[in-house]
Protein backbone atom coordinates (compact mmCIF):
# COMPACT_ATOMS: atom_id res chain seq x y z
CA UNK A 1 0.00 0.00 0.00
CA UNK A 2 2.85 2.37 0.88
CA UNK A 3 4.52 1.73 -2.48
CA UNK A 4 1.31 2.52 -4.28
CA UNK A 5 0.92 5.84 -2.47
CA UNK A 6 4.55 6.80 -3.08
CA UNK A 7 4.16 5.76 -6.71
CA UNK A 8 1.22 8.10 -7.12
CA UNK A 9 3.08 10.96 -5.44
CA UNK A 10 6.01 10.46 -7.82
CA UNK A 11 4.30 9.45 -11.06
CA UNK A 12 1.50 12.01 -11.16
CA UNK A 13 3.80 15.06 -10.87
CA UNK A 14 6.27 13.47 -13.29
CA UNK A 15 3.54 12.88 -15.89
CA UNK A 16 2.24 16.41 -15.39
CA UNK A 17 5.76 17.80 -15.89
CA UNK A 18 6.19 15.76 -19.09
CA UNK A 19 2.86 17.00 -20.45
CA UNK A 20 3.77 20.62 -19.68
CA UNK A 21 7.19 20.05 -21.31
CA UNK A 22 5.58 18.58 -24.42
CA UNK A 23 3.14 21.49 -24.73
CA UNK A 24 5.94 24.04 -24.29
CA UNK A 25 8.18 22.44 -26.95
CA UNK A 26 5.90 21.94 -29.94
CA UNK A 27 8.11 23.78 -32.45
CA UNK A 28 9.36 21.73 -35.36
CA UNK A 29 13.01 20.78 -35.63
CA UNK A 30 14.90 19.10 -38.46
CA UNK A 31 16.63 15.92 -37.38
CA UNK A 32 19.80 15.15 -39.30
CA UNK A 33 22.15 12.25 -38.60
CA UNK A 34 24.87 13.44 -40.97
CA UNK A 35 27.42 15.54 -39.06
CA UNK A 36 29.18 16.50 -42.30
CA UNK A 37 26.11 18.06 -43.91
CA UNK A 38 26.55 21.69 -44.96
CA UNK A 39 24.72 24.35 -42.95
CA UNK A 40 22.60 25.28 -45.99
CA UNK A 41 21.12 21.78 -46.08
CA UNK A 42 20.03 22.10 -42.47
CA UNK A 43 18.25 25.38 -42.97
CA UNK A 44 16.35 24.27 -46.08
CA UNK A 45 12.70 23.44 -45.56
CA UNK A 46 12.03 19.81 -44.98
CA UNK A 47 10.02 17.54 -42.80
CA UNK A 48 10.10 18.72 -39.22
CA UNK A 49 9.48 16.77 -36.07
CA UNK A 50 8.21 18.30 -32.83
CA UNK A 51 11.06 18.79 -30.37
CA UNK A 52 9.34 16.91 -27.56
CA UNK A 53 9.05 13.80 -29.76
CA UNK A 54 12.77 13.90 -30.45
CA UNK A 55 13.56 14.24 -26.75
CA UNK A 56 11.10 11.52 -25.73
CA UNK A 57 12.56 9.19 -28.37
CA UNK A 58 16.08 9.81 -27.08
CA UNK A 59 14.87 9.20 -23.53
CA UNK A 60 13.17 5.95 -24.56
CA UNK A 61 16.28 4.74 -26.39
CA UNK A 62 18.39 5.56 -23.31
CA UNK A 63 16.06 3.60 -21.04
CA UNK A 64 16.11 0.60 -23.39
CA UNK A 65 19.90 0.64 -23.73
CA UNK A 66 20.26 0.97 -19.95
CA UNK A 67 17.94 -1.99 -19.42
CA UNK A 68 19.87 -4.10 -21.91
CA UNK A 69 23.19 -3.16 -20.28
CA UNK A 70 21.80 -4.05 -16.84
CA UNK A 71 20.50 -7.37 -18.14
CA UNK A 72 23.95 -8.26 -19.49
CA UNK A 73 25.64 -7.08 -16.28
CA UNK A 74 23.38 -9.33 -14.19
CA UNK A 75 24.06 -12.47 -16.24
CA UNK A 76 26.71 -13.82 -13.80
CA UNK A 77 24.20 -13.50 -10.95
CA UNK A 78 21.51 -15.31 -12.94
CA UNK A 79 24.00 -18.05 -13.85
CA UNK A 80 24.95 -18.50 -10.16
CA UNK A 81 21.26 -18.58 -9.24
CA UNK A 82 20.61 -21.37 -11.75
CA UNK A 83 23.63 -23.30 -10.46
CA UNK A 84 22.53 -23.02 -6.82
CA UNK A 85 18.97 -24.00 -7.73
CA UNK A 86 20.18 -27.13 -9.53
CA UNK A 87 22.47 -27.99 -6.60
CA UNK A 88 19.64 -27.51 -4.11
CA UNK A 89 17.34 -29.78 -6.12
CA UNK A 90 20.08 -32.42 -6.38
CA UNK A 91 20.69 -32.31 -2.62
CA UNK A 92 16.94 -32.60 -1.92
CA UNK A 93 16.78 -35.67 -4.15
CA UNK A 94 19.79 -37.22 -2.36
CA UNK A 95 18.21 -36.50 1.01
CA UNK A 96 14.94 -38.16 -0.02
CA UNK A 97 16.82 -41.20 -1.26
CA UNK A 98 18.79 -41.36 1.99
CA UNK A 99 15.61 -41.06 4.08
CA UNK A 100 13.90 -43.88 2.20
CA UNK A 101 16.91 -46.16 2.26
CA UNK A 102 16.60 -48.80 5.03
CA UNK A 103 20.35 -49.38 5.43
CA UNK A 104 21.25 -45.81 6.38
CA UNK A 105 18.56 -44.10 8.44
CA UNK A 106 18.89 -40.35 8.63
CA UNK A 107 16.26 -39.77 11.26
CA UNK A 108 17.62 -37.65 14.06
CA UNK A 109 16.16 -37.23 17.48
CA UNK A 110 15.60 -33.87 19.15
CA UNK A 111 18.45 -34.47 21.59
CA UNK A 112 20.88 -34.69 18.66
CA UNK A 113 20.26 -30.99 18.06
CA UNK A 114 20.26 -29.92 21.70
CA UNK A 115 23.07 -27.66 22.77
CA UNK A 116 25.25 -28.76 25.61
CA UNK A 117 26.33 -25.96 27.89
Amino acid sequence: MFRRIVGWFVLVPLCAALIVFALANRQLVVVNFNPLAPVEALSSPGVGVPLFLVLFAVLLIGVLLGGIATWFAQSPHRRDERHFKRETERLHRELEVARRSPESPVTLAAQDFAQTN
